[in-house]
């Protein structure tokens, strides 16, 4: 009996420890900025550091506070290491509701001017990297695709899915990212007006080249999602094909597809799952190794998007496509977050 009474005390003395950890990490600015800023974005440490302009060790300190606590998860990204908020139920420690009630007030508050300005520095490097890459390699796109999962692999289950979505003739879709426009084909040979979007001028003009001249349905605009919403373009379908592991901040440009789509529009994603191999940065130009379905289905939510369908095909060079197709169904919650 008295093993057992020691037992349970242990017990107690251990939670009563886990809570006052949790509301340590909780006790300083800089960590409380931290957890708003990773509420649905991924950061490596450098970037943070940048972004608070500390240095890497005592961020660092910080981050291994919040981990500790239940608050941040981390994510290998090749040789680098990347932070999120961790999901509130993800540790079932009985402390859920604190850290959902801390999370609830800490996005109650606004993102300093000064930290918004550095988070879109980031985002413009990344950006940068990207479209370096493409505007260099555009050239040989199809040995780069092929390297990992090309058009034709996930192909015809596109046209299946498409099939079941039962899009009127006349509608207006887009594709973003449309590589050597395989995609393209299908899509005006289907609907009234399709648009190719691109934000890399030599890729634009390689998807130009790989289409037939006789699809006269098919605007070519030089842009990204931002500034297609900046011009009120709407549209009905909305797809990325192998695109979202280039962007900078998916989750955000997830929040502007909401508001190119219109009522009950419908967003196509196809993307890698996650994977480890850290080749594909230098070599294929992605920013992330691939996108968790969780993230993207979680991003969507907030977005006001209904996850409707998905499908998982796996390649023989050992990656995983998935598809994702999501409707838009509470065209207001794009404003909110």
């Amino acid at each position: 009996m008295l093993a057992v009474k020691e037992a349970l005390a242990s017990q107690q003395d251990h939670k009563l420890d886990q809570l006052a950890g949790l509301n340590k990490a909780a006790a300083d600015g800089l960590r409380l900025k931290v957890l708003q800023l990773l509420k649905e974005n991924s950061f490596g440490v450098l970037e943070l550091a940048d972004i608070f302009s500390i240095s890497q060790s005592r961020l660092s300190h910080h981050l291994k506070i919040l981990a500790s606590a239940g608050l941040v998860t981390t994510r290998r990204e090749g040789n680098s290491i990347f932070y999120r908020r961790a999901l509130s139920d993800a540790q079932k420690d009985g402390f859920e509701n604190i850290r959902q009630t801390l999370f609830d007030c800490i996005d109650k508050q606004t993102l300093s001017g000064k930290d918004r300005q550095a988070v879109e520095q980031i985002y413009t490097e990344r950006a940068r990297q990207s479209r370096s890459f493409f505007e260099r390699h555009a050239g040989q796109f199809t040995e780069v695709q092929d390297l990992i999962a090309g058009y034709e692999q996930y192909a015809d289950s596109l046209d299946e899915i498409i099939q079941t979505l039962g899009l009127e003739s006349r509608s207006t879709v887009m594709e973003v990212g449309p590589g050597q426009g395989g995609f393209l084909k299908p899509l005006s040979q289907r609907y009234e007006r399709v648009i190719a979007l691109d934000n890399s001028p030599a890729m634009l003009d390689l998807a130009k080249q790989q289409t037939d001249s006789k699809q006269q349905n098919i605007d070519f605009l030089l842009g990204d999602p931002e500034w297609a919403v900046s011009q009120n373009i709407s549209v009905d379908f909305l797809a990325f094909n192998m695109v979202m592991h280039h962007i900078p901040s998916p989750k955000d440009i997830l929040q502007q597809c909401s508001q190119l789509l219109t009522d009950e529009g419908y967003l196509l994603i196809t993307d890698l799952c996650p994977h480890d191999q850290d080749w594909v940065k230098s070599s294929c130009g992605d920013l992330w190794l691939g996108l968790d379905p969780q993230d993207l289905k979680q991003w969507a939510k907030s977005a006001g998007l209904s996850h409707k369908q998905q499908i998982i095909l796996g390649m023989r060079n050992g990656f995983q496509v998935q598809i994702q197709v999501f409707q838009l169904t509470n065209p207001i919650l794009h404003t909110q977050d």
